[in-house]
């Protein structure tokens, strides 16, 4: 984990706070999604059996500037689990200062803790500012994901 930027399990008071930063996130990927996926995914998050999983980071201030969702499942090449980190966001105003790579370290070990073989995550190919990042801290394997409309 980034020393000075430990994450930490999202609490029902950072609903607000989580909202608006996944809002930002899914205006990036130019998505918008109805008020009742933000509360029913808020009521996952805060479930501790459900299978999606929140962390956050906070400023020196307390204030919650960045989130990462992710989940366990599965898979067909290992007895043990793969672990799938879907969202992360940090701030505009905070970027560059090592939060994202903080949200990482933390999702990499609730993921070891777990016992996963693996984590892994897609970003878009033109998502540069990202892929600097990701391509520091983790191994580009080349794969292309394709979407089955159901």
């Amino acid at each position: 984990m980034h020393p000075d930027f430990p994450t930490t399990i999202l609490e029902p008071g950072d609903y607000k706070r989580w909202a608006e930063l996944w809002r930002a996130y899914l205006a990036f990927y130019e998505t918008e999604l109805p008020a009742d996926i933000y509360a029913a995914t808020w009521a996952r998050i805060l479930d501790p059996g459900a299978a999606i999983h929140a962390l956050g980071v906070r400023d020196d201030s307390g204030r919650l500037v960045g989130i990462t969702h992710y989940l366990t499942h599965a898979h067909a090449w290992s007895r043990a689990d793969a672990c799938y980190l879907q969202d992360l966001f940090v701030d505009a105003d905070v970027r560059g200062r090592g939060y994202a790579t903080a949200l990482i370290n933390g999702v990499a070990a609730a993921a070891r803790e777990r016992g996963c073989f693996r984590l892994y995550w897609l970003t878009q190919e033109n998502n540069a500012t990202a892929r600097r990042l990701y391509d520091r801290v983790a191994k580009y394997t080349g794969f292309i994901r394709y979407d089955f409309t159901l």
